[in-house]
């Protein structure tokens, strides 16, 4: 897919979402695309390999989290983006928000490369990654931690609440509503809000769990 075709299905792609991208959002959010697929060759980050495939699935879907958060938490938290992967949504998090702190975690030493590497092509300073399991991290606490398809809701809250600053919040990213993973979550979980999120060009099913500690 050329290259402006790709810009003009971003542009238009965040304006369904509510979003207006400037040249250089947009021209990063690219360059980060060509990056996923550079390394994808070598490193296989992520099994979509389409360009037209990786506008929706994963810029389009992450920038999908952006109106949501932006109601949530002010721009200038930190926010930690767990099992990250490739970036996901971390890096297209700090794209859009220069005031947002964004620290990905994984456990494949690879990946984290990738994302420093990306942090330092893109010039993104407010972009940091970090390779580990999540639960061994020993880091300042994150006003929000961030998943996407990483695990259960009750395995995503477990494994991080060490890490959640008082009066933090959980935002997880699902398919179809997870009933029997809400049902299953400890009874000092909060869940307070559940909302649909349409992704432009991605005729799949999606949901965003918030999720804090009862006080």
């Amino acid at each position: 897919m050329p290259l402006e075709d790709l810009a003009q299905g971003l542009h238009s792609g965040a304006r369904a979402l509510g979003l207006t991208l400037t040249d250089g959002q947009c021209d990063r959010l690219l360059a980060y695309q060509t990056l996923i697929l550079k390394w994808n060759r070598v490193y296989n980050l992520t099994a979509v390999r389409d360009p037209g495939d990786v506008l929706t699935h994963h810029l389009l879907d992450s920038l999908a989290l952006l109106p949501p958060l932006r109601r949530q938490r002010r721009e200038s938290a930190r926010l930690l983006d767990v099992g990250s992967g490739a970036g996901l949504p971390g890096v297209v998090l700090a794209v859009m928000e220069p005031a947002l702190q964004v620290t990905c975690v994984d456990s494949v030493g690879k990946k984290a490369s990738f994302i420093r590497q990306a942090a330092a092509d893109l010039r993104l300073p407010n972009l940091f990654a970090e390779h580990a399991r999540v639960e061994a991290l020993a880091l300042p606490p994150f006003d929000v931690i961030a998943a996407r398809a990483f695990a259960s809701l009750t395995d995503f809250t477990q494994l991080t609440r060490s890490l959640l600053a008082a009066g933090g919040i959980w935002m997880a990213m699902k398919g179809k509503a997870p009933v029997e993973e809400l049902a299953a979550l400890p009874d000092d979980i909060d869940v307070f809000h559940v909302e649909q999120l349409t992704v432009p060009g991605l005729p799949a099913e999606r949901c965003l769990v918030w999720m804090r500690l009862k006080s």
